[in-house]
């Protein structure tokens, strides 16, 4: 099979570049919303092809670091330690609890041990940034990397567009909202596409939890690498994330930045609506199809699970 098989339409491939590089310029404009931005993509990757798909990966990972720091510029310090010190026993009881699930649906589904804790990791703490960081601690190939990202990416996608529906049908406050998805949804992108499409101060709160649980990362990979005996694996660290707090610190303190940060802020919320079109864009047939029904079945009942978990937790025990 030809590596682009999948795509209905075969187009010249300097049409293509010039499709592909429209459509990115409108995700720019106040035309596309982040949910939109990612159908887009999936549009594109499913009917043309993505014509530059070796830089994908990369130009994702950079553009929502950038966005993340960016979305710094509009947040203030104290309101962010308060949200992030009540999201704290969520994010805790949510990682263990989803990791030891994750671990029994495993063996129970027998899924491969290594593609399943990928799962169970990218679940219970940031998606596809949780994944690349265990990743090479469990020395996972290809294959067992691939599916565990493929499965966080249509989970992601799916969450887009499920979570603001939901939240508006039970109609939870900002903050609720706000705390549930940043709990319950994996990727960080898909976790502030969905937050700012509820409210700005949802996205805010949603932001904050988010990066804090993201730092769970470490913990997590160095007992990933104890369970799995691997003294040589290299862990990866959100060093984004120190940008993140620096501007937050930057917006709160220094006066000058009252006029630049919500001008930070625009470009910030730009740079997500194109990450998550580059995001759609990677979701071809082929990565839908080699996720295969196992992994994908253990996938759904943990974000399930987690989901179901925060929102009873957040709604009656607050």
């Amino acid at each position: 099979m030809q590596k682009e098989s999948f795509i209905f339409f075969k187009l010249n491939a300097k049409l293509q570049q010039l499709i592909f590089v429209a459509l990115l310029l409108l995700c720019t404009t106040i035309f596309i919303s982040p949910p939109f931005a990612l159908v887009l993509g999936l549009i594109v990757a499913n009917l043309f092809g993505h014509p530059f798909l070796e830089l994908n990966h990369k130009a994702t990972n950079y553009l929502l670091q950038f966005s993340v720091v960016g979305l710094g510029f509009g947040m203030n310090v104290d309101n962010a330690i308060s949200v992030g010190k009540e999201g704290f026993f969520f994010t805790i009881a949510s990682i263990v609890s989803t990791v030891v699930l994750g671990t029994f649906l495993g063996k129970w589904f027998k899924t491969d041990t290594k593609t399943s804790h990928l799962i169970s990791c990218g679940t219970a703490i940031c998606g596809g940034s949780a994944i690349a960081a265990i990743a090479p601690v469990i020395q996972s190939n290809e294959k067992q990397t691939s599916v565990a990202l493929g499965v966080i990416f249509i989970l992601n996608s799916v969450a887009l567009f499920l979570f603001p529906a939901v939240g508006h049908w039970l109609d939870l406050s900002q903050k609720e909202f706000g705390l549930w998805c940043a709990i319950a949804i994996h990727d960080t992108s898909s976790v502030i596409g969905a937050a700012s499409k509820f409210g700005p101060e949802a996205m805010q709160i949603a932001t904050a939890v988010k990066l804090a649980r993201a730092l769970w990362i470490i913990p997590v990979a160095l007992i990933t690498a104890f369970i799995f005996k691997n003294k040589s694996g290299k862990i990866k660290i959100p060093y984004f994330i120190g940008l993140f707090i620096l501007a937050m610190i930057a917006n709160t303190y220094l006066p000058q930045m009252k006029s630049a940060g919500p001008h930070l802020v625009s470009f910030a919320k730009i740079g997500l609506t194109v990450t998550l079109f580059l995001i759609g864009t990677g979701l071809n047939r082929n990565v839908l199809k080699s996720v295969g029904l196992k992994p994908l079945v253990q996938g759904v009942l943990l974000w399930t699970f987690i989901a179901v978990a925060t929102l009873i937790s957040i709604i009656y025990l607050k």
